[in-house]
């Protein structure tokens, strides 16, 4: 039971939920406050067949557009007594022996859903790395390839389009082995194969340096207030002819604003951070340095503490 207000009684009562009919009622006055009203919580019952197994699962997984079947065929399971033994493994092995054409796609769509799980991305990104597996595979010319880097390249690809790009560093540290250089040449392989496909260039999205700065600057463990700086920072700088890559100046901006707080952070805890190397912040953050008068926010820190900076 919980208090709800009752509109006859015209104050705080008690209420019973009546579960079989989805009505609220008032334990006092017994007016209906809610009538068919939606259970959403989790029903937690079984239907195994034996009443030790405390398996609460009663349907199966979602449909796949993608496989042959939707992801709706049947698996025979391993039999629970020794009477059905005989008959369930000669079925087994009847299954085993019948061709499942999707078979490998179910792997691949496994193994992106790792990757993904590993990254914290969201279902639309994963949904569009298997759909982009997918039509690689059908023109069937990726036999022979390193698969891992396939895989990876379609993740890395996917992020891309989806406006949530992730660097080929992050997508190699889940990537099961897979270099920066298979990656490399196996997204240059599946964007071909999707331009062939189309007829026309991919579609891959531009990268900003303001798309990973929350990221990076989390993974710092920076206050909310250095972070509104750096993202502003990083949009002005877009402004200037800064002849860096997006992620570099992403990891000079935090460089340059983590200075210019009292929670300063080491050059080698920003690379680490960033997946940039240490040089190469150095020097992005010399072609940034002209412009730091511009690009920092002027109540984040003023110009005597720009001043301050220093000088590459």
């Amino acid at each position: 039971m919980s208090d709800v207000f009752c509109t006859d009684c015209k104050r705080q009562t008690e209420v019973v939920f009546d579960h079989s009919a989805g009505d609220t009622v008032c334990s006092e006055c017994g007016l209906v406050l809610e009538s068919h009203s939606i259970d959403e919580t989790s029903e937690w019952r079984t239907f195994a067949n034996e009443s030790g197994d405390n398996d609460p699962v009663r349907v199966g997984g979602p449909t796949n557009p993608l496989l042959t079947d939707g992801g709706l065929s049947t698996v025979i399971a391993k039999p629970n007594g020794a009477s059905g033994e005989f008959l369930t493994s000669s079925l087994g092995r009847w299954q085993n022996r019948g061709s499942n054409p999707d078979r490998g796609l179910i792997v691949a769509f496994k193994s992106i859903a790792t990757m993904s799980d590993r990254l914290g991305l969201v279902a639309t990104i994963k949904d569009r790395a298997n759909e982009i597996y997918k039509r690689v595979e059908d023109q069937k010319s990726s036999r022979g390839r390193n698969q891992d880097a396939l895989l990876a390249a379609c993740l890395y690809i996917a992020c891309r389009q989806e406006d949530k790009p992730r660097t080929v560093k992050e997508i190699c540290s889940v990537a099961n082995g897979a270099s920066k250089k298979d990656i490399g040449r196996a997204k240059e392989y599946v964007v071909k194969q999707l331009g062939l496909e189309k007829g026309q260039s991919v579609e891959m999205g531009t990268i900003h340096a303001g798309d990973f700065m929350r990221r990076f600057c989390s993974n710092l463990g920076m206050n909310n207030q250095a972070v509104k700086a750096a993202q502003e920072a990083v949009q002005k700088s877009e402004e200037f002819d800064i002849r860096r890559s997006p992620i570099s100046i992403a990891a000079a901006v935090i460089y340059i604003i983590t200075q210019l707080s009292d929670d300063k952070k080491p050059l080698k805890d920003i690379s680490v951070a960033t997946g940039v190397a240490e040089g190469t912040i150095r020097n992005s953050y010399k072609d940034l340095h002209p412009y730091v008068f511009k690009i920092i926010p002027n109540w984040y820190a003023k110009e005597e503490y720009l001043k301050n900076l220093c000088s590459p």
